[in-house]
């Protein structure tokens, strides 16, 4: 879906160049992470795709298409666009900040009434209560669902993501990216997210790409950064406790056992992840846990050995 030929971008003609000679490749329906330190050049390869940002050199292509070939006004907006601070328009209620794009594409009042409607519901907000509410009324994470319902307002293929949930508290930002992750389930999207969060990386990204000084040093799977950095870059980057990150990409049925615990033991959700899993343990001092299927019912154990065997 987003192909980026040796790219690069210079903001003066002797200056070291922002991204340097940069190649990837997102697969359709997938979701790509930019992670690396300040300066790297990972929000800047993010918005030369819809060309917020002009590249010096090479070429970008989104669905078979040259971007520098196409208007990008029109471009803009066939691509959705969230950015931290979500920039919701503080004069336009909701209905009208979610209509944006779709009244500039020319859709009718009525289908633009049931596209709003249908994102709201999407985003888990009541459309009686929000259509005619102004942003300020509005609570952060409220704020943020609102960003995403536009950006998905007209259906595009891609949806760029600059640092969307990084002015969220901590607790409201694991909702929001775990409700976020299973709207993606639910709309096929190709996304690019920008971030500064490797835990978020970890838990959206289907591929991370680490950047450092304008380039890619590895581009593959949350496992596989975890498991297998390319360099001592990567390693210092994704921390000494990547084994207990990488937990949290397995979820306690991939390593659950048979046979039914003491009656005492802990229970955990055959859902959870391991990392919580691990938590878990270690908080209760015990190195086995009981798993429970849907309805609540021990289905098997966890060892603490079981654990460490993924």
């Amino acid at each position: 879906m987003i192909r980026m030929e040796n790219v690069t971008k210079r903001y003066a003609e002797n200056a070291p160049p922002s991204v340097d000679d940069l190649t990837l490749d997102v697969a359709e329906g997938s979701t790509v992470a930019l992670i690396g330190p300040s300066g790297c050049g990972k929000t800047t390869t993010m918005r030369m795709i819809n060309r917020l940002i002009e590249p010096t050199e090479g070429r970008i292509f989104v669905n078979g298409e040259d971007v520098m070939q196409a208007d990008p006004v029109q471009l803009r907006r066939h691509i959705g666009y969230v950015i931290q601070n979500v920039g919701l328009f503080p004069h336009m209620t909701i209905a009208e900040n979610i209509a944006a794009v779709p009244n500039l594409l020319g859709w009718d009042k009525s289908r633009i009434a049931t596209r709003t409607a249908e994102l709201l519901d999407l985003v888990g907000l009541d459309p009686d209560e929000m259509l005619n509410r102004y942003p300020r009324q509005l609570s952060g994470g409220q704020r943020q669902r609102i960003g995403v319902a536009r950006a998905l307002a007209a259906d595009p293929a891609v949806l760029l993501m600059d640092e969307p949930f990084g002015a969220i508290d901590p607790i409201a930002r694991a909702r929001l990216q775990d409700e976020f992750r299973q709207i993606l389930s639910r709309v096929r999207k190709t996304v690019v997210l920008v971030t500064h969060d490797l835990d978020e990386a970890i838990r959206l990204g289907d591929r991370i790409a680490i950047m450092k000084a304008g380039r890619i040093v590895q581009y593959d799977t949350p496992d596989a950064i975890l498991s297998k950095p390319v360099d001592e870059f990567v390693s210092n980057f994704v921390g000494v406790d990547r084994a207990i990150k990488r937990l949290s990409l397995f979820t306690v049925s991939d390593a659950a056992l048979a046979g039914v615990p003491d009656a005492s033991a802990p229970r955990i959700a055959a859902g959870a992840n391991l990392r919580d899993a691990l938590s878990m343990m270690v908080a209760g001092n015990t190195d086995t846990l009981a798993v429970t299927g849907v309805d609540g019912s021990v289905t098997g154990h966890l060892t603490r050995e079981a654990v460490f065997s993924i």
